[in-house]
């Protein structure tokens, strides 16, 4: 029987609980291991900012996390790095297998991205973040204290657009709301409703997650770790290594700003209202980010009160007549509970569980969110490009993007599900042959179908469908990282 401990904000890099937003300048790094002594030297004493709040905000902030293979460059054991979960040991870029599922082909595939890949992973990721004005000095002397003892193999500047994502539209609405307090109970209940407030367990290691249960982790002997790692929760005899920690996932994706709306205005032939009504339909929300489904009717736990633009479900429009069923804010976060909505009474519950409600079950085509959910902490980068710049210049002119950053505590059940199974699926909520489309690649399925497609149900007739969707966003690096609480970075540092 597990021992219930209460958080400790200082173990935990604060990345997690704040993601930096009054910090507008960032940049993050991406090390490889030159020289193991003097690499474990620095890494044993940097400053990193923890989870602990303070007020006023520090200047700047620094976050440390770690690839599979940089945990090996800097000597810590096999039988511990093996420990860690497949998918992270495997990497992202490094199995043909996966980058399919993750839509890494065509122009995504991993052998043309700029890093990350077969031989090009990075060991270390640094996360440089400031206040205004800041950030240069810090950049500066960061990178003094730790040239020493790594390379630097990128260095990935960020920009401040003000909270508008490249193609226009507010962003960083939703997110989950971490059960900092640990209000849930650690078992696996069914949940009726959707809701906001997510299990500890789903974004850090060593905490119950939304089965009830602990994700796998290295949990050590003690003799190895002494008092240096806290023991776990779920197996006190054991040294928990990952205990504080989260899986990171980084991608860098440029998108093509005047791609998308050059795209846009042609469906919409020339016209502006029509334009804005089908960009807003492909994404999901207005660009002020009022969602296209409108405002929860009720309040949603962990979400705000009803009004709120993230305290909304979809339950009003299951057909999709206001918000497209294949909207990218759909595919990333259905909003759905464990069963599709139903009369009260165990006999609809019944019916509902075991298939024979037919309109549920024709609405029961999605994966209950709460195991797949994404704590998003990603940066834009580049510079912004107006409507009217979009329109006018040529499509792929400039350089400006998103370095997406997600944290979790299962990088299969959580990133790879969504990219996978809701992003790139052809059939997702049983759409034929679409894919996300911001996200999607174009390129055809392994039987074939097609899938640039876009289709906006209408409830007088059959759908408006787009075709022939370009690509507008296009993959160019990415990694799987470990972002280990303080003891653990400490530990890591210091074994061998």
């Amino acid at each position: 029987m597990s021992t219930a401990l209460p958080v400790e904000f200082s173990d935990i890099q604060g990345l997690v609980r704040f993601g930096y937003k009054h910090h507008t300048e960032a940049s993050f790094l991406l090390l490889r291991v030159r020289d193991r002594d003097a690499a474990r030297r620095w890494l044993g004493a940097v400053p990193v900012s923890t989870a602990e709040a303070i007020e006023p905000p520090p200047d700047t902030a620094l976050q440390v996390a770690f690839s599979s293979e940089g945990l090996r460059a800097l000597g810590v054991a096999d039988a511990i790095v093996d420990a860690f979960a497949a998918d992270f040991v495997a990497g992202m870029g490094n199995d043909a297998n996966r980058a399919r599922r993750l839509g890494d082909v065509g122009t995504n595939e991993p052998s043309r991205w700029q890093w990350g890949g077969a031989g090009r992973e990075p060991h270390v990721l640094l996360l440089l973040y400031a206040l205004p004005g800041r950030l240069a000095e810090f950049r500066r002397r960061v990178g003094a204290e730790c040239e020493g003892g790594f390379d630097v193999m990128a260095d990935l500047a960020t920009s401040d657009l003000d909270g508008i994502e490249p193609f226009g539209f507010t962003d960083g609405i939703s997110q989950p709301l971490l059960d900092w307090e640990r209000r849930r109970a650690a078992r696996d209940a069914e949940r009726n409703d959707y809701s906001n407030l997510s299990c500890l367990g789903e974004y850090l290691l060593g905490y119950p997650n939304e089965y009830g249960g602990y994700t796998d982790r290295p949990l050590l002997d003690p003799a190895l770790a002494g008092t240096r790692l806290p023991r776990a929760e779920d197996a006190p005899d054991r040294s928990d290594l990952g205990r504080n920690g989260s899986y990171l996932v980084l991608r860098q994706l440029r998108q093509d700003v005047h791609g998308f709306w050059q795209f846009v205005d042609r469906q919409a032939g020339g016209d502006a209202v029509r334009r804005e009504r089908i960009a807003s339909a492909m994404v999901g929300r207005g660009r002020d980010g009022v969602p296209l489904v409108g405002p929860a009717d009720e309040t949603i736990e962990g979400g705000g009160v009803p009004g709120d633009l993230n305290a909304f479900t979809y339950r009003s429009d299951r057909d999709g007549l206001r918000c497209p069923l294949g909207a990218h804010i759909r595919r990333s976060n259905p909003r759905n509970a464990d069963l599709p909505p139903g009369a009260p009474g165990i006999v609809s519950w019944a019916k509902r569980t075991l298939g024979f409600d037919a309109d549920a079950l024709a609405h029961d085509l999605v994966a209950s969110t709460r195991f797949h959910r994404l704590l998003r902490r990603g940066r834009e980068y580049g510079t912004g490009v107006s409507l009217t710049q979009a329109l006018a210049e040529a499509s792929g002119s400039g350089d400006t993007g998103l370095h997406f950053i997600c944290l979790g505590a299962n990088i299969a059940r959580q990133f790879e599900f969504v990219q996978n199974a809701w992003a790139m699926a052809v059939r997702f909520d049983g759409l034929p042959g679409e894919s996300d489309p911001l996200l999607g690649t174009r390129e055809p399925a392994a039987d074939g179908t097609l899938t640039d497609g876009f289709s906006m149900p209408r409830a007088d007739g059959a759908a408006e469908r787009l075709a022939g969707l370009p690509q507008f966003v296009t993959v160019l690096g990415g990694a799987y990282f470990f972002l280990p609480g303080i003891r653990a970075l400490r530990f890591l540092a210091t074994t061998r």
